[in-house]
């Protein structure tokens, strides 16, 4: 989910479509529907556009749409690609996506103005590297995100994935966590004082704050959404939130619901709402497959023989 930029609206994705309500709650508002998934909605810096992933090309592609909803249309149009958790950059002219090329190795940080291009890879690295979750502060200099070696394995063992930055100037990447439960999904306040993210910690996920003057940290929440550490991760580790606009409070899902958490570590604030679904379904995908019954027929498959003990079958 996200917050817009005036603290008014929550835009989040809910079974493949995407909806607003008041910050205050309320019944939620249908943006986009149909059988396209439509996922990770996050709001432009003046408040006017929406950008989200979506396969509603026939193929995972960036789009944008208007925040009322209309004028939907694409910002990316690759083919066989794979985008993942979209962010703005803070003076927004650009969207920085996780995007993964076919067969060029893993997801990167790509780069895409607001009125179209080819984009250009941002922050490269080794084709086994994978980078996704990018966040943005105040300071444009500098893009967070959340990176591992490697797409997954069988019987994971933490950590599995670490915080990063970019440092747009000097042109460095740069790890900034070491946690056994690993850190993943980072989000910066407005001002650029805090910075969240989630991680492991016995059998649950949690939410810690840093004061970045400082580094110091503590739990914001706990626990809170399960994390998808141990999968493919194909719609990120962990679901996308936002800080309101002036800092107090970081507004997040988990547990089914939607959640005002205050940063001064007060109790969190359930944001009450309704969501009329209409989900579409798709056709039934069936073929018949003729299969040969006559006497005799070839074997198209042969699975664990074992010779008669004379040897004649």
């Amino acid at each position: 989910l996200d917050v817009s930029p005036d603290g008014g609206t929550i835009v989040f994705d809910m079974l493949g479509d995407i909806y607003r309500i008041p910050a205050s709650g309320g019944t939620a508002t249908r943006l986009t529907s149909g059988i396209a998934h439509d996922m990770q909605p996050r709001i432009s810096p003046d408040g006017g556009t929406i950008v989200f992933v979506s396969d509603r090309s026939g193929d995972e592609n960036v789009w944008l749409m208007d925040a009322d909803g209309g004028n939907v249309r694409p910002l990316t149009k690759g083919d066989g690609s794979t985008y993942l958790s979209p962010e703005w950059t803070p003076d927004g002219n650009y969207v920085v996506v996780s995007r993964r090329p076919p067969l060029t190795g893993l997801d990167k940080l790509w780069l895409y103005h607001k009125d179209g291009g080819t984009g250009l890879e941002m922050v490269s690295g080794p084709p086994a590297l994978r980078l996704m979750g990018a966040a943005m502060g105040p300071d444009e200099r500098y893009v967070w995100y959340h990176q591992r070696t490697g797409a997954w394995s069988y019987n994971a063992v933490l950590p599995q994935y670490q915080l990063g930055v970019y440092d747009r100037e000097a042109g460095t990447r740069t790890t900034l966590s070491s946690r056994y439960g690993s850190a993943f999904r980072p989000a910066l306040s407005p001002d650029g004082r805090w910075m969240t993210y989630a991680t492991r910690h016995d059998a649950e996920t949690g939410l810690v704050i840093r004061e970045m003057a400082t580094g110091d940290e503590r739990w914001l929440a706990y626990p809170i959404q399960r994390d998808e550490q141990e999968s493919m991760a194909n719609m990120d580790v962990y679901p996308g939130y936002a800080f309101t606009p002036d800092g107090s409070a970081v507004v997040i899902s988990y547990g089914g619901g939607i959640w005002r958490v205050p940063v001064d570590g007060s109790p969190a604030e359930a944001i009450p709402f309704t969501v009329e679904a209409e989900v579409a379904v798709g056709p039934e995908v069936s073929f018949e497959y003729p299969i040969q019954d006559t006497p005799t027929f070839a074997v198209k498959q042969i699975r664990d023989p074992v010779a008669s003990p004379d040897g004649a079958r």
